[in-house]
């Protein structure tokens, strides 16, 4: 018979091994490889290109005219009214630096794959602009930069200057940022006056100046984008790209062979923040300018609501989409459109005739027809039951599409000849997302077999042992028992080979080869499940259907928690009114008890009702940290009276209140330190860092004696992770931790009072009534994960949560002191749950096996929610929400041996009665 401790292994591999399966399916890259180059047939009107990214920089901030009537920008504002053609840049989600400027430079939106790297960097190599120049020199921020170089087929190609990561500091102005690229773009022509072979690749054909502006994102996200500070480094980059395009023209001896492009990567919503949808991040500006750019036009179309109040509506606005960016940098100074780009090269920005437009715009489709028929051949090589894309399939051949353009061209129905072009672009995109999600019908199906396979192998395990004895249900013949691992084995080595033919990913096997398993075991004992259906109906059909179907409905509102925080808050109110059922007895004796329980359920429920993005407010944080203060003091004062602490463990406990006290003063002093724009004072912050990893620390070192008091060390557990929650508030968080921790404790001691006249045995089989327990701390689980943010994306966390700790950018520390601030909650619920087995006279895992036995309900939901499409918020927040449900398996083991190290050496005293119970009333 398999073990405990086998299930539980064979439990790690399979949601590791399937943790997997979202990234196979929804996030392979979408880039192919082997496409042969394209680009426009007419001559470059451009020998070189200067590109002006303003990170961060929002459409309307750069166009709009102030408080006086002024523009914020006059050289950008005098270029689009005399010299260039002008628009919005419409990005797509996510709005995030990395796939903008991909966007931007190489003309392909997010390479969802790139989530496998933490989106920092492209985990497949790709084509640019600055890759088919003949040279390219970057200037600005580490993040950015050698992305683009590292793609290139010729590094040296793309020569980079970056100052260090340091500088990206958000506790300080950040003009100094741009200041420093047009610096050392300054120095780079100055050093040509004096270096021949510099001077020499200047003046060479075809190369690029790349000017990455990062200190209006960084002010941005510091001071917000109505900033004093964000304004002020809009009129700096606009001084500075007038500088910048005035010695390029001198250097050049203004020769009318530099063409100019000014955009951002996105933009930034009011809070400072990016990433999702919203029109303030996804509408940035466009301006181009100079040679094989068209003039102003003066028109009023392209305008609406969105542009009215800028004063430009006598001057026609061309918007483009982001990736088409690219291919126009590409026409204009005469490089090969990059293989990977799926934008469309606008042509009202082109100064051309019908029939360059007609040309450019033909190779623009061939070059996107190309990615689709090396994907194509791709799968029609590999497929045993190959099904081609009907879009461009018999009369819509790609051939006969590019033959009908081609004599359009030639009969000079240019017009008719750009339409088409439009059309073969449209329809080799759709073409190339049918063969990206050419395989996900049958992955689909075979995960969902393996996870409902799991749940039920699952369940069966815990009847098996913790239900039912093993003699009492009769087993499945040997005959039939080697029948179907026969049966199984040929569907397995079925399967198998068809991945092999197909070329499959090895990860195919594992997903394959889980499923066969869990089917075959829940087969060989389906007499378990027809027991326990059985046993179950012996209390009326009626009342089984409505457990079931109330507990299937408490974990689809779990599941509906992870999309609508203010489901838990529901939950809560129902919770609330629990006593309202329980019994008269429990009235009479636990009262208060009972009353301190709705109150508290009340309370924490308005959490989930509060909006997960907030900004700093110092005030509230104070405010919790002092309730949570004289609460601890309220709870230590009940126990000392009770003599259920020792004077040694009071002192301690005494230690660790002022201690929060000391952190809730440096929280304040901190907070207004930045404000004040002083900095993070060093003081400050080495206290912070010490109390921090002493506080937390402390009850893993300290565990002590076995006789000590259950409460008493819940609360020195509370207490010591408090600093920690305290230090990394920026609102509400701590007063959620204070009513958190409270609720949880007062479960324990409801659960604790009801088990008190129930007992029957020392120890005990699990019951249906268990459930109850086991759906609670599910749903604490959950709040715990929603209760002050989405913790299925970093995004509704601000980064000023750990401002006391750095100011220096760094997403790595910065990100584990997020994850760090989010498990904080769930270091109490574990030891709660540690507490609660023992209390009610189950065996320490008996909880945690019946909970993983139904988790994967969730999971279910989740896979089918994963999209690969949307903004980093949602792409993310949709893999989060499969990883958390995924995963859980493992972070309950985790949490189960973190309660066995926090609480797991207490010895629960039981009832003195529970031997007299046991005997028969007659004996």
């Amino acid at each position: 018979m398999l073990a405990r401790e086998g299930l539980l292994l064979i439990g790690v591999i399979f949601h590791i091994a399937y943790l997997f399966s979202i990234f196979d399916i929804y996030f392979t890259s979408p880039l192919v490889h082997g496409m042969k180059a394209h680009k426009s047939p007419l001559e470059a009107p451009a020998d070189r290109l200067v590109l002006f990214v303003g990170d961060g920089l929002r459409a309307d901030k750069l166009f709009e005219l102030d408080e006086f009537g002024e523009t914020r920008a006059p050289f950008l504002r005098d270029i689009v009214n005399l010299h260039g053609t002008w628009g919005v840049s419409h990005t797509r989600v996510p709005t995030e630096s990395r796939p903008g400027h991909v966007a931007i430079i190489a003309g392909f939106y997010e390479d969802v794959s790139a989530v496998t790297t933490g989106w920092s960097m492209n985990p497949v190599n790709f084509d640019s602009v600055f890759n088919q120049s003949e040279h390219t020199w970057s200037f600005g921020s580490p993040d950015i930069l050698p992305m683009f170089q590292h793609g290139a087929s010729d590094p040296n190609r793309v020569e980079t200057f970056m100052y260090p990561h340091e500088y990206e500091d958000f506790s300080g102005e950040a003009s100094r940022l741009d200041v420093w690229v047009f610096d050392h773009v300054k120095d780079l022509f100055k050093n040509a006056t004096t270096d021949p072979v510099l001077y020499k690749k200047l003046h060479e054909k075809k190369i690029v100046f790349f000017l990455h502006l990062l200190g209006l994102d960084t002010n941005g996200h510091a001071f917000r984008p109505m900033s004093e500070e964000y304004l002020n480094n809009i009129k700096l980059v606009d001084q500075g790209v007038k500088e910048m395009v005035y010695l390029i023209e001198d250097f050049y001896n203004n020769d009318g062979k530099t063409s100019y492009v000014f955009t951002a990567d996105h933009g930034m919503n009011n809070r400072g923040g990016h990433g999702d949808g919203h029109p303030d991040c996804t509408r940035t500006p466009m301006i181009a300018w100079g040679a094989g750019v068209r003039k102003p036009i003066n028109s009023g179309l392209g305008h609406d609501e969105f542009s009215a109040p800028w004063g430009l509506n006598d001057l026609q606005r061309d918007d483009i989409r982001q990736a088409d960016i690219a291919p126009l940098m590409a026409h204009l100074v005469g490089v090969d459109l990059p293989v990977n780009s799926v934008g469309e090269l606008p042509l009202n920005y082109l100064q051309a005739d019908e029939k360059s437009k007609a040309e450019a715009a033909f190779s623009n489709a061939r070059q996107i027809l190309e990615q689709y028929i090396v994907k194509h051949n791709e799968k029609e090589r590999d497929e045993l039951f190959f099904r081609p894309f009907s879009g461009l399939s018999g009369a819509n051949h790609p051939d006969i599409l590019l033959a009908e353009i081609t004599s359009l061209i030639d009969k000079e129905h240019y017009t008719l000849a750009e339409q088409k072009s439009k059309d073969l672009m449209a329809l080799s995109l759709e073409g190339l997302r049918y063969f990206q999600t050419y395989d996900w019908l049958f992955l689909r199906s075979v995960i969902t077999a393996g996870y409902v396979g799991w749940c039920i192998y699952c369940l069966q395990f815990v009847i098996r042992n913790y239900v039912f004895s093993t003699d009492r249900v009769p087993q499945m013949s040997f005959k039939s028992s080697i029948f179907l691992n026969l049966l199984s084995i040929a569907v397995f080595t079925g399967f198998s080979a068809m991945l092999y033919i197909q070329k499959m990913p090895s990860m195919y096997y594992a997903y394959i080869f889980f499923p066969v398993y869990f089917w075959n075991r829940i087969i060989h004992n389906y007499r378990y499940l027809i027991e326990a259906m059985s046993l179950c109906l012996r209390g009326g059909n009626v009342k089984f259907i409505g457990i079931v179907g109330a507990s299937l409905l408490f974990l689809q509102a779990l599941v509906s928690s992870f999309f609508y925080r203010e489901v838990l808050t529901g939950i809560f109110l129902i919770l609330a009114a629990w006593p309202m059922v329980m019994p008269r007895k429990m009235h009479r004796k636990y009262k208060s008890l009972l009353v301190g329980w709705s109150v508290s359920c009340i309370c924490t429920s308005v959490f989930t009702l509060l909006p997960v993005e907030k900004g700093e407010n110092i005030v509230v944080v104070v405010i919790g940290g002092v309730i949570g203060v004289f609460a601890g003091i309220f709870a230590l004062h009940k126990l000392v009276k009770a003599k259920r602490v020792s004077r040694k463990l009071n002192i301690i406990m005494d230690v660790q209140l002022a201690v929060i006290v000391i952190s809730i003063a440096l929280v304040y002093m901190t907070s207004t330190s930045l404000q004040k724009r002083e900095g993070l004072p060093p003081i400050n912050q080495a206290a912070s860092w010490v109390i921090i990893a002493v506080s937390s620390i402390f009850p893993f070192v300290y565990r002590g004696p076995s006789n000590e008091d259950y409460l008493a060390r819940l609360l020195v557990i509370c207490f010591a992770f408090a600093p920690l929650m305290t230090l990394l508030s920026i609102s509400y968080e701590l007063l959620f931790y204070v009513c958190f921790c409270s609720t949880v404790l007062l479960w324990l001691e409801v659960e604790r009072k009801l088990y008190d006249d129930l007992r029957q045995s020392v120890s005990r089989s699990l019951k249906a009534s268990d459930g109850r327990a086991v759906l609670i701390f599910l749903f604490f689980i959950d709040v715990a994960f929603f209760g002050t943010g989405n913790v299925a994306s970093m995004s509704s966390f601000s980064l000023e949560s750990v401002y006391r700790f750095t100011t220096i950018f760094d997403p790595f520390l910065m990100g584990t002191l997020l994850i760090i601030k989010v498990l904080i909650p769930f270091f109490v619920v574990s030891s709660v749950l540690g507490i609660l087995s023992s209390s009610i006279d189950l065996q320490p895992f008996t909880l945690f096996l019946a909970v993983m036995s139904i988790t994967d309900i969730q999971t279910i939901n989740f896979f089918f929610f994963v999209t690969d499409y949307g903004s980093w918020l949602e792409i993310g927040t949709s893999i989060s929400h499969f990883c958390i449900a995924e995963l859980f398996i493992i972070f309950t083991i985790i949490l189960f041996l973190l309660s066995r190290l926090l609480v797991g050496h207490l010895v629960l005293p039981k009832l003195n009665r529970i031997v007299d119970r046991m005997k028969p009333k007659n004996a």
